[in-house]
């Protein structure tokens, strides 16, 4: 049996973070595979190894002096290296990447070297085989995972290496050359590995206890949520709530292989857990999330609805301009293209004249939306939860601009004003969980 732990950045920010990271690690024999992040910020003014990478591949490109970022990173990984004590020689790799330091370096290269330092000192730390992700996970040309030439590297190398240390974050194509994923990927490597085992639990450990049903910075203390559904969780990932990188649930949802969210800080803590299916049905209201500055497109015409194609037809000129929809409200007369206002800024005067030409259809935009997901699988069996939603919010001056709710009643999408988002998602909290 193999469970798979994943490190997050401010869990491997220093020595003393790797001192936590041992302990949880060697209190089970179980845990035999194991990611790492790259080292995240030790107090609020700090800097994240990544970022650093990311500004000094900038001052690369454009030949900008860099020799002071590049001596902030060495330093700190010979930081840890010598207040862990260990016996091993890190400024030989650091050497390696300095020779590689000119403005023709792969970005990609050079941003996974943060995770690949670390993992080499966590692997000696821990008296694990370093294992290097881009000798297990492969990337199509075409930036996806092929799973397939993955899994089976995956499986070949922890069966002769039996307890590993993976650097999180990146793979390489089939010629070697080495790929990354986008931000937080080390989460998705996580996910990988514990489908190349089939592991009994994939382990995340972060630095808060678990996945909290909304934003703590907009409610004061909010509860943890102690069960939730991968489906459940790509609702609230979508719109806004960060914890985990939402791709990190393809790889183990078709095994079932359950996600626990968990505090390095706070080992003891319960946590998340995350699956398919939840035996908790205690909750109505499973989490909360949103995000501001939508824009609403509403196309009016008169007996729209029985024009064959009209949907069809005006979705076709946002695919034209290459716009993502968010939501899709209809009516008799009338629809409303939910869009996020990042989106249109570019070309939002030639979309709706060209809607209006090519439909012959009226069209008036509402400006400064925020769309906020009340997600719960247990929504369906809570008459009136609709009603009171709507109820607390009027009672509390916040006016609706849309509602939205799938057939599944997983989520539901309220579409309000910017400026009473926070208001919002408080009232929903104190009244409804």
């Amino acid at each position: 049996m193999f469970v798979v732990t994943k490190f997050g950045g401010s869990s491997l920010a220093s020595a003393e973070q790797f001192k936590k990271v041992k302990n949880i690690v060697l209190s089970d024999a179980k845990r035999k595979i194991v990611v790492v992040s790259a080292p995240g910020k030790r107090c609020s003014d700090d800097s994240k190894i990544t970022d650093l990478l990311y500004i000094l591949h900038a001052h690369l490109k454009y030949s900008v002096p860099y020799e002071d970022i590049w001596q902030m990173i060495r330093e700190r990984y010979i930081e840890i290296r010598d207040n862990l004590r260990l016996d091993y020689n890190i400024e030989e790799e650091l050497d390696i990447i300095r020779g590689k330091l000119n403005k023709n370096v792969p970005q990609d290269y050079l941003i996974s070297r943060g995770e690949f330092l670390n993992a080499k000192l966590m692997s000696k730390y821990l008296g694990y085989e370093f294992l290097d992700a881009k000798d297990v996970i492969e990337f199509n040309y075409d930036g996806t995972v092929n799973y397939d030439v993955t899994v089976e590297n995956g499986r070949k190398k922890v069966e002769e290496l039996k307890q590993v240390v993976v650097p999180g974050f990146y793979g390489a194509y089939p010629n070697g050359n080495i790929k990354i994923f986008s931000r937080g990927g080390s989460d998705i490597t996580g996910s990988i590995m514990a489908r190349c085992v089939n592991a009994s639990l994939y382990e995340n450990w972060t630095d808060v206890s678990g996945i909290m049903v909304t934003d703590p910075r907009l409610v004061k203390n909010p509860k943890t949520i102690k069960e939730i559904t991968y489906n459940e969780l790509r609702e609230l990932s979508y719109m806004g709530a960060n914890v985990l990188h939402e791709d990190s649930i393809f790889p183990v949802q078709p095994l079932n292989i359950p996600i626990k969210i968990l505090n390095t800080n706070d080992p003891t803590s319960e946590g998340t857990i995350i699956s398919n299916e939840c035996k908790d049905n205690s909750q109505a209201i499973t989490g909360i999330a949103g995000k501001k500055n939508f824009v609403a497109i509403t196309v009016a015409k008169t007996h729209m609805s029985n024009e064959v194609g009209f949907l069809r037809k005006t979705l076709s000129i946002f695919e034209r301009y290459g716009i993502s929809i968010e939501h899709v409200p209809t009516g008799i007369d009338n629809l409303s293209i939910v869009v996020a206002r990042d989106q249109v800024e570019r070309c939002l005067y030639e979309l709706i004249v060209d809607i209006k030409q090519e439909l012959g259809a009226e069209v008036t935009l509402y400006e400064d939306i925020a769309l906020i997901a009340v997600v719960g699988r247990n929504m369906a069996n809570k008459r009136g939860l609709c009603g009171k939603l709507l109820s607390v919010l009027g009672e509390n001056g916040i006016n609706m601009k849309m509602i939205d709710q799938g057939p599944d009643e997983l989520n539901i999408i309220l579409g309000i004003n910017n400026s009473d988002y926070e208001k919002a998602i408080r009232v929903i909290y104190e009244n409804i969980m």
